[in-house]
C-alpha cells in the first residue's frame, strides 16, 4: 500500500459528512451541558436582600418569601433600646444580590431580659460612690428612701419594694431604690446623752434631799 493510497479516504465524502456530524452533535452537547448547569445554578438570576432590621422574625419571613428567600435565627443578643424578638442584624446584609432558594442568617433581640447582679453598696458606701456604681452597670435609680441612720450612708438597695441581697441578680436596666441614712440616728444619740444628763441631775438632787432632811433633825 503506497501513501497516496492510505490518504485516498479523503477523497470519500461520506468521510467528510461523518466529521462535520461529528462536531455538530459535540456542540450540541457541550451547549445543552453548559445551558443545563446555569439553568440548575440559575446563573444570572438574582435578587437583592431587603432590609428587615427592627421587624419581628414573622414580618421579615413573609418578606423574604415573597423574593424567594428563606431565613433562618442563629443568633441572639440583648439591646435595651430595642423590642423583644426584632431583628438585629443578618447575613447576607441588605442590599446583597443572592440567588433565589437563599437561606438569611438573622440575628435578634433576646426574648428574656438578662439578670445583673447587684454591685453591693449596703453598708459600704456613701449615696454619691453608690449611684456611681449602679449606674456605671447600666441600672437605673429612683428617688431615694431615707431611714434612720448616719446622713448619706447607703445602708440598703430596694428593687420593687423589696430589699435585695449582696449580689443578688435582677433584669439589667432595672430600676433600683437605695435606702440612705437622713441622719435622725446622731439626733438620737444627742437626745438620749441630754436624756442621762437629766437622770444624773435627778439623782443628784435626790441624794442631797436627805441631807437637808437629815439635817432638820437636829
Amino acid at each position: 500500500m503506497t501513501i497516496k493510497d492510505f490518504f485516498s479516504f479523503r477523497e470519500n465524502k461520506y468521510f467528510w459528512v461523518n466529521i462535520i456530524v461529528m462536531v455538530v452533535v459535540a456542540g450540541v452537547l457541550v451547549f445543552g451541558a453548559l445551558t443545563g448547569v446555569d439553568l440548575y445554578t440559575r446563573h444570572g438570576e438574582s435578587v437583592a436582600v431587603p432590609d428587615v432590621r427592627n421587624m419581628t422574625v414573622q414580618q421579615a419571613a413573609k418578606i423574604f418569601a415573597d423574593r424567594g428567600l428563606l431565613c433562618m435565627v442563629t443568633d441572639s443578643s440583648y439591646d435595651k433600646h430595642k423590642a423583644a424578638g426584632c431583628i438585629l442584624d443578618y447575613t447576607p446584609a441588605a442590599g446583597q444580590k443572592v440567588k433565589e432558594g437563599r437561606t438569611i442568617y438573622l440575628t435578634i433581640n433576646t426574648l428574656n431580659v438578662p439578670l445583673k447582679p447587684v454591685p453591693d453598696v449596703a453598708d459600704n458606701s456613701s449615696v454619691r460612690q453608690a449611684e456611681a456604681r449602679l449606674s456605671a452597670v447600666g441600672f437605673k435609680l429612683t428617688e431615694n428612701e431615707y431611714v434612720s441612720g448616719e446622713k448619706d450612708w447607703v445602708y440598703g438597695v430596694k428593687y420593687r419594694g423589696r430589699r435585695l441581697m449582696a449580689d443578688e441578680k435582677v433584669p439589667a436596666g432595672s430600676t433600683l431604690t437605695l435606702m440612705v441614712g437622713d441622719g435622725t440616728e446622731e439626733s438620737l444619740d444627742m437626745g438620749t446623752d441630754s436624756i442621762g444628763a437629766d437622770d444624773s441631775g435627778d439623782d443628784t438632787g435626790a441624794e442631797q434631799a436627805p441631807s437637808k432632811s437629815e439635817d432638820s433633825w437636829f
